[in-house]
């Protein structure tokens, strides 16, 4: 059963929760990619994209590391496994909800 409360799974929720953070996800799910290379596309000063970097890595889906001068970004998709699992199980409660007040109503 997934836990459906937690200090990690808020944090998961609240890093998906912004369109930027989602466009850095989507692009290092095309590879690794340095800070500034994340921060090219977008519209933010490098201290901007280095702060929502900070949140995708507090909710483990982002980790870093140093070559030579540089931070490399790498996506770690495992947190959102438990993510999906969460919805999955919302999505069966209301379905077996609905499915009974059917039932009900029928």
């Amino acid at each position: 059963m997934v836990e459906l409360s937690s200090p990690q799974l808020d944090r998961l929720f609240t890093a998906l929760g912004q369109p930027t953070r989602r466009a850095l996800l989507s692009e290092l799910a095309r590879g690794e990619r340095t800070v500034s290379e994340l921060a090219r596309p977008f519209d933010l000063s490098l201290a901007a994209v280095s702060k929502h970097i900070k949140v995708l890595e507090e909710a483990d889906l982002v980790t870093q590391r140093r070559a030579g001068r540089t931070r490399v970004c790498r996506l770690n998709p495992e947190p959102l496994a438990q993510a999906a699992g969460v919805i999955e199980s919302y999505r069966r409660f209301w379905e077996e909800s609905l499915d009974s007040l059917e039932r009900l109503l029928g």
